[in-house]
């Protein structure tokens, strides 16, 4: 047995192709050739989620912890700061190298930068800097006896122990610092203090964030379903017909469809004008369905509802409607075949609009911006701020970095719930 099997081996090695090469040399040759070419058709779509995808998410994780401009602009003081106790009167040391530090910055005009990443963490210390640069630069350093006193003459802040210890909290290369004011919480040398209750921002922002998502999120489905189960079960000419005005929304532009429900939502518009004709309200009192969160339910239910119909519709397309005839021959009732046979064969599709809507949702902040108001603006809408208007480009990357470790989380809470394989779009 073992002389036949040796023999069978000898024998494959033994087959050659045309050309003479061995059999398995060949194949192995054409399996690469394979690879390489499959390689290469998704090269430049690899190059493209490397370039605009994660590079743009690498940047934002080192956007939230870098802190270098403290040690670039004021290296002598970073030096000294560090053996500082934080509690005790700073040494005349640090008055002086923090003098020299700010009078060579001002000669480069690089005091700026540091002015705005500290005033980023406590306001006035822009004003503190540009205005104490002023003074330092017409000073003549051999004719100051007192650093200390020079530096408090010429602003009253360097006196104070805040002023130093947020220094020395800054002066690392890395800071946890727009984390903590992402979380409506700031550092200090006694460790992570929270904002008063009427002085949060971004943790309600998170919030109502999530909480507007899901409810958009369950009506789209509660809207969606039954206009997926309606074309999946038409005659396929009629639902392709009626497909053309699922997919209309997206032949238009997302800001022509949102100032649409201005004109439509606002207290003069079309809804208000038609209840108000008809009798159901008076003209006195009309309802304001703009610029609050309804404004913003409304008009992202309408812009996102497509993408719950879509996988809804190619997954009961492909629902045989022999299986409820089934059901309806051994006795149940239209109820019970619909919630027992035909729904739970509708989830991977319910899973799958469910999370490409919650996902769009959280990211959204052109629809909020414009119809939401102040109780109806998202926390993306603050991520845009701070990256376009307050440059604070730092806290931005911390609170995109929070939105994105949060989805992930939810993904994989989602995963172990139901099981990602579960969600189909046909």
């Amino acid at each position: 047995m073992t002389d036949m099997t040796a023999g069978t081996g000898q024998t494959a090695e033994m087959l050659t192709t045309a050309d003479g090469r061995p059999l398995k040399e060949s194949l192995q040759k054409a399996l690469r050739q394979q690879r390489n070419q499959a390689f290469m058709l998704t090269l430049p779509l690899l190059v493209f989620i490397m370039i605009f995808f994660i590079v743009p998410i690498i940047m934002m994780l080192v956007r939230s912890v870098d802190n270098s401009v403290v040690q670039q602009v004021m290296p002598r003081t970073v030096a000294i700061i560090g053996e500082w106790d934080s509690k005790s009167e700073p040494p005349e040391a640090l008055f002086k190298a923090a003098f020299e530090d700010i009078r060579e910055a001002e000669k480069i005009k690089s005091h700026g930068k540091v002015a705005a990443r500290l005033n980023y963490q406590a306001s006035g210390m822009r004003g503190l800097f540009m205005g104490s640069a002023r003074k330092i630069k017409k000073a003549e350093p051999g004719e100051i006896e007192s650093y200390r006193d020079f530096m408090i003459k010429a602003n009253k802040k360097w006196g104070k122990l805040e002023v130093w210890q947020l220094l020395q909290l800054e002066s690392g290369s890395m800071t946890s610092s727009y984390y903590a004011a992402a979380i409506d919480a700031r550092t200090t040398v006694d460790g992570l203090k929270f904002q008063p209750e009427d002085r949060r921002i971004y943790g309600p922002l998170f919030v109502r964030t999530f909480v507007l998502s899901l409810v958009i999120t369950v009506l789209c489905i509660v809207l969606g379903y039954p206009i997926g189960f309606m074309l999946a079960n038409l005659p396929l000419r009629t639902s392709n017909l009626l497909m053309i005005l699922v997919l209309l929304p997206f032949w238009t532009s997302l800001l022509v469809r949102t100032s649409a429900w201005i004109a439509i939502l606002q207290s003069q518009g079309v809804l208000n004008d038609l209840m108000v004709w008809i009798g159901v309200i008076a003209d006195d009192g009309r309802i304001q369905m703009i610029y609050n969160r309804t404004g913003t339910i409304v008009a992202m239910t309408h812009i996102l509802l497509p993408f719950m119909i879509l996988p809804l519709y190619s997954v009961m397309r492909t629902i045989p409607p022999s299986f409820v005839r089934a059901a309806r021959s051994l006795g149940a009732n239209p109820w019970t075949a619909f919630w027992k046979v035909y729904f739970p064969q509708t989830l991977p599709g319910i899973g799958a609009g469910a999370i490409l809507v919650f996902i769009l949702c959280i990211g959204f902040y052109i629809t909020p911006a414009l119809v939401g108001g102040q109780d109806g603006i998202l926390i993306s809408n603050q991520i845009a701020y701070h990256m376009q208007k307050s440059l604070n480009w730092g806290l931005a990357g911390a609170l995109g970095t929070i939105l994105l470790v949060s989805v992930l989380i939810l993904y994989w809470a989602y995963n172990k719930a139901v099981g990602i394989e579960n969600m189909k779009l046909g």
